[in-house]
């Protein structure tokens, strides 16, 4: 009783797995979930979306792993589900598939000759004997192998064409399987990020889009040059990365990467995305002595190196750049040291005459924001240096080759299942009281023009061994 129930049970599972109706749902499912992944924004690119949405539904469409569709958990089990499909569907109906590939009908059939037209039937004026060789011959030119029988009044042949397209829709079906094994094989081995690189330096590491991880690289990749050309409204026209590959800090490779023309490594692909621009480490300052013909002199000064101030026995120093300090504007942090003297350290704002008339007498009220806080000297910032980075995509997708065979594969297996049928032709050669007749016939799994043509094809052949391309 037991084991009736579990195969009872096994049947069940066996014939929902193999079951049309199973891959037509997930299908729809897949394309659904697809149609989602195109509507709403995925990964980094959901942010300004999520942020419209109410606490409520980002809830939701959190919790459904939504705003990553391709890596959740379900869209996972769907692909599985559909590829444990197709191999129970692709099980479940091959031997009936085999059976008609390895079958071997007899030569002597007399069931495809009840529907032979007449313009696949002649005469020949010859004896049996020597029709049946004649013909036996013409026919191992054209097909492989010819089964025969020979009796006293007849003699029989039987050859096929195209029985191969029996598997034309299991080779899709395996294509497909690659298809989806490659998809899982990039979801869980591969990984998406990015990374900023300043002109001139290097990075081991990325970070994931999607998790904001650390992902090593396993070698070095160095910016040894940006260059970017702009229209003449400004905006930019082409911008390119001159890329350096090292691996224990030795160059193995070097290659430019542009908009559109990405450059691969080791399976791994960068793309030309963004660049930008970020505050360097020099600066060139205006000393100004007052006096009464006051001395200026221009200085360019790294961070943290000290350099004498023009004509005093003191010294000076960048202790720090920014962008944007206190919201206006660019500036540098100036260290002063004089002998017997206290430090003194204040800010040096890019737009400082802007600011006075901004905030009057601010500079004046905090020493701190004064650049003549070291009298009788006064700073002036004339130029900071900016660097720029490239910002690059970087892909890693193991599963790609997959994919594109799968896609070769699909291709040639679409070919075979619709533009090859399993051709079978029958050839019966008969004795009458004025010489020999020859009868053609055949069937095919599908494509009946194309089985006409083949009958009109074999018929012609042997007609033009006999009586020159005529008979009656």
């Amino acid at each position: 009783m037991k084991t009736d129930t579990k195969d009872k049970a096994s049947n069940i599972v066996w014939r929902a797995l193999s079951s049309v109706k199973l891959t037509i749902a997930l299908l729809i499912i897949l394309a659904l979930a697809s149609l989602l992944g195109t509507f709403i924004p995925q990964g980094h690119d959901a942010m300004d979306f999520a942020r419209r949405l109410s606490p409520t539904t980002l809830k939701l469409l959190t919790a459904l792993d939504l705003f990553d569709i391709y890596h959740s958990v379900w869209f996972k089990v769907l692909i599985i589900l559909l590829s444990l499909n197709l191999v129970v569907c692709s099980i479940d109906r091959f031997p009936g598939a085999w059976k008609r590939f390895s079958a071997k009908p007899r030569p002597d059939r007399s069931k495809p000759f009840e529907t032979a037209l007449p313009q696949h039937s002649f005469r020949v004026q010859a004896p049996l004997a020597s029709v049946a060789e004649t013909a036996r011959q013409a026919l191992v030119k054209r097909y492989k192998n010819v089964s025969e029988k020979t009796g006293q009044d007849a003699a029989y042949f039987y050859c096929q064409r195209g029985r191969y397209s029996h598997f034309g829709v299991y080779l899709v079906h395996l294509s497909v399987l690659i298809i989806l094994a490659g998809a899982l094989i990039g979801s869980f081995l591969g990984f998406e990020g990015f990374v900023n690189i300043l002109e001139g330096e290097e990075v081991s590491s990325i970070h994931e889009r999607r998790t904001g991880r650390h992902i090593p690289l396993g070698f070095t990749v160095k910016c040894k040059d940006f260059d970017v050309e702009f229209y003449d409204d400004g905006t930019p026209k082409e911008y390119r990365s001159d890329l350096v590959f090292l691996e224990k800090g030795k160059v193995v490779f070097e290659k430019s990467v542009l908009v559109n023309h990405p450059v691969k490594f080791k399976g791994i692909m960068f793309y030309q995305s963004s660049y930008g621009q970020v505050m360097g480490d020099k600066v060139r300052l205006r000393v100004v002595r007052k006096a009464s013909q006051p001395v200026a002199t221009s200085i360019e000064v790294s961070r943290g190196q000290k350099v004498r101030v023009p004509d005093a026995d003191a010294y000076f120093q960048v202790l720090d750049i920014r962008e944007d300090f206190m919201r206006m504007g660019p500036a540098v942090l100036i260290s002063v040291e004089n002998k017997g003297k206290e430090e003194k350290r204040f800010w040096v704002f890019w737009h400082s005459e802007a600011i006075k008339r901004r905030f009057p007498g601010i500079m004046e009220q905090f020493q701190k924001l004064n650049p003549s806080s070291f009298k009788p000297y006064t700073f002036l910032l004339e130029r900071m240096e900016r660097i720029y980075y490239t910002g690059l995509q970087v892909n890693r997708d193991p599963g790609v080759p997959f994919v594109w065979s799968g896609f070769f594969m699909m291709v040639i297996g679409l070919f075979v299942a619709f533009f090859t049928s399993h051709k079978r032709i029958w050839i019966k050669v008969s004795q009458d009281k004025k010489g020999s007749r020859i009868t053609v016939a055949g069937m095919s799994n599908k494509n009946p023009v194309g089985l006409h043509k083949e009958l009109d094809l074999v018929t012609g052949l042997l007609r033009e061994q006999f009586v020159g391309g005529q008979g009656k």
